[in-house]
């Protein structure tokens, strides 16, 4: 029998936090999954022993036993031991003691021990590694009564209007046909549940959930914080000196802003209502404009000259303030 090594299956550090170890499983059980992989011999090999191997690091007790049993196993090969000839019969399972393989906590899985069983057509959902070690495995009696599916997870990319909008995607899953309905105000990390639209329940058990995680791209006109944006909106010297309106982008189109004389570089103006729409449906967030300074384009010399006296009328002004600030 030979000792199996779950972190390095997973990716992960033996230090790795519970958020980690989930994260690696997730993102290796999405990669390959017998449906997104249909034929594949070695894909679905690969599947089983994360599955395997998320089962035991995701639960405390399990995993605490497979560190202990490390150690030893550690110890044994720096003493030039070979693999066969480890002794293992103290860390056997009582599996009338043991948790069926499944059955513990650790959160939700791509497949669980039955799932697995079924994927393959019946073979061995655990090696005999963690069947020695925590009971059940492949040779276990399934139980015969329905099943739900697994969770799914589906990541969607979304442009910022339709973040904004909401929308409607239509998604094949499994050889089925999903649309998909996205509401208004989702944000990157947003997941949208689709119930009963996950993997296939067994015997007569009910579907698992879809989820989308959500992406959404960027947008060059705003910044989003929260289902608050910020803009940039470009102000020539003149208006910003003598006041003044200004066409600020919005997600609904641009509107006008009435700038009053002396408005400083950096100035904000909060637009109530104009950010982002809530989740709950109940209202939006604000979108906060910013000016920024900019030459009027295509000054003329005239022009220029006409600035100079009062460049020249405000530089002792200037001075002071340079003193003041040393």
């Amino acid at each position: 029998m030979d000792y199996q090594d779950y972190y390095q299956t997973l990716g992960v550090k033996r230090d790795a936090s519970a958020k980690e170890i989930k994260s690696a499983f997730r993102k290796l059980a999405r990669k390959h999954h017998p449906d997104v992989n249909p034929g594949d011999k070695t894909a679905e090999d690969k599947f089983k022993r994360l599955n395997e191997a998320y089962e035991v690091l995701s639960d405390p007790e399990k995993r605490k036993k497979y560190n202990a049993l490390g150690k030893d196993w550690e110890r044994y090969q720096q003493a030039g031991g070979q693999p066969g000839g480890f002794d293992y019969s103290r860390w056997a399972a009582d599996a009338a003691a043991q948790p069926s393989a499944g059955q513990s906590g650790g959160g939700p899985r791509y497949a669980g021990p039955e799932d697995v069983a079924d994927l393959f057509g019946g073979e061995a959902a655990y090696s005999d590694f963690f069947s020695s070690l925590f009971g059940g495995g492949g040779g276990r009696a399934r139980p015969s009564g329905p099943r739900r599916g697994s969770d799914y997870e589906y990541p969607l990319p979304l442009s910022f209007d339709e973040a904004f909008r909401g929308a409607t995607r239509g998604l094949q899953m499994d050889e089925r046909r999903i649309e998909a309905k996205i509401p208004a105000g989702v944000r990157t990390g947003s997941r949208v549940r689709l119930s009963g639209q996950g993997g296939p329940g067994a015997n007569g058990g009910p579907g698992g959930d879809l989820y989308l995680v959500i992406e959404v791209e960027p947008d060059s006109r705003f910044e989003r914080r929260g289902d608050d944006l910020y803009s940039d909106v470009p102000v020539d010297f003149y208006t910003a000196a003598l006041g003044g309106e200004v066409r600020v982008p919005t997600p609904d189109g641009a509107v006008t802003l009435k700038l009053p004389p002396r408005t400083p570089a950096g100035q904000t103006f909060r637009l109530r209502g104009k950010g982002m729409p809530l989740l709950n449906g109940q209202g939006r967030g604000d979108l906060y404009a910013r000016v920024t300074l900019v030459l009027p384009d295509n000054l003329t010399d005239a022009e220029l000259e006409a600035l100079r006296p009062l460049a020249q009328a405000r530089e002792p002004l200037l001075k002071g303030e340079a003193a003041e600030q040393r």
